[in-house]
């Protein structure tokens, strides 16, 4: 991954129906679904929270070992990463408010991909320390890959966000994340694992064709 811009955090979303206190059992939801959890652990409930952390740690910290390059992690590694950002996200969990089961998917997601390019952005600036005359090739990226790096990554942001939330959901949980196609099913509500495939494979379409928007052909 190669820096670019930090991204403006993501604002928090209006209070759904019925207020963000509401009882998500109230609403017939599984009261195992990410966003039963949320509801939960805003309230001050310990064990959900635990629940939380517990499924979005592993999948974190796969997505951001893609992200963060080995010469950006200094003394920190992936895993540090993950919890530094959970933990964040959990201190300002109170002023997040879902309004459907992918939210807290796409919060947190948001939130270490900030952090991500913070550390890479802090390393490109100060250098990689090499001792006193090592003969080792630095492994920054060259001014030159930096910015083709940079402009594919903004490319690819902002075709996602052209998409609709459910397509986002769906690309960033299946293919970013790799979650198993049910538990993708779960986040868009979709009849069946068939209807969440054909869902997904028509969003990475549509991604496509905004990729290449003023682009040669």
């Amino acid at each position: 991954m190669i820096a670019e811009p930090r991204q403006p955090d993501m604002p928090t979303p209006p209070a759904p129906p019925g207020g963000p206190d509401r009882d998500p059992m109230a609403d017939g939801l599984d009261p195992e679904s990410s966003f039963a959890l949320v509801m939960r652990a805003r309230r001050g409930d310990e064990q959900a929270l635990n629940q939380l952390l517990d499924r979005y740690s592993r999948r974190l910290q796969v997505w951001a070992h893609g992200k963060l390059p080995a010469w950006a992690r200094g003394p920190a590694d992936t895993n540090d990463v993950v919890q530094e950002t959970l933990m964040d996200v959990v201190r300002r969990l109170d002023t997040f408010v879902p309004q459907h089961e992918g939210a807290f998917l796409a919060y947190v997601r948001q939130a270490l991909r900030n952090n991500v390019i913070d550390r890479v952005r802090s390393v490109q600036r100060r250098g990689i320390a090499e001792p006193l005359g090592s003969s080792h090739i630095s492994e920054l990226p060259t001014p030159h890959e930096s910015t083709i790096g940079a402009l594919l990554e903004e490319r690819y942001e902002t075709a996602l966000q052209r998409l609709r939330a459910g397509e986002r959901q769906g690309i960033i949980a299946r293919v970013e994340l790799g979650l198993p196609w049910a538990e993708v099913q779960a986040i868009l509500r979709r009849p069946s694992i068939p209807a969440t495939q054909m869902f997904v494979k028509r969003a990475l379409v549509k991604l496509a064709q905004e990729m290449s928007h003023g682009q040669p052909v």
